[in-house]
């Protein structure tokens, strides 16, 4: 199963996507919102359907007790308008606690010189690993369920 992992910024959508077998997140793109009048999400449907996706997953920004914060009650209202585009095409659509993704992406991000110098050039990146990031959790978490 493919999956489509989003992570929503203000000015940018990280986008991830897993492999067919479900379960390696790889980065895809970054969508800038200013284009779209809807903030990308119909840029998301072209994506989930060129890249045959069965479900998508996007990050639930909790706060970290976990409470619903403004910001993912803003997240879960964007999540219910892209299943209002995606659940008529048969896509699933989840939301994911990505509690610190953006965080570790990152710090993952500045482990090496060459990696520094491309997160300070290219903001956009860093949006494509938070969503590689919170993708690969939901994954496996999905894959530890199925197993026990």
């Amino acid at each position: 199963m493919r999956a489509l992992g989003v992570d929503l910024g203000d000015a940018r959508i990280g986008i991830a996507v897993s492999d067919s077998g479900g379960s390696l997140a790889s980065p895809v793109c970054a969508i800038d919102r200013a284009p779209y009048p809807d903030g990308g999400h119909r840029r998301i449907v072209e994506l989930v359907v060129e890249l045959e996706v069965e479900v998508v997953v996007v990050g639930l920004p909790l706060s970290l007790d976990g409470a619903r914060s403004e910001r993912a009650l803003l997240a879960e209202g964007e999540a219910r308008a892209l299943a209002g585009l995606l659940v008529p095409l048969g896509i699933e659509v989840e939301t994911f606690d990505e509690r610190l993704t953006t965080v570790a992406a990152s710090r993952a991000m500045r482990s090496t010189a060459a990696k520094r110098k491309a997160a300070s050039r290219d903001r956009g990146a860093l949006d494509q690993a938070a969503a590689a990031l919170i993708l690969q959790g939901w994954l496996d978490l999905r894959r530890a369920r199925s197993n026990g």
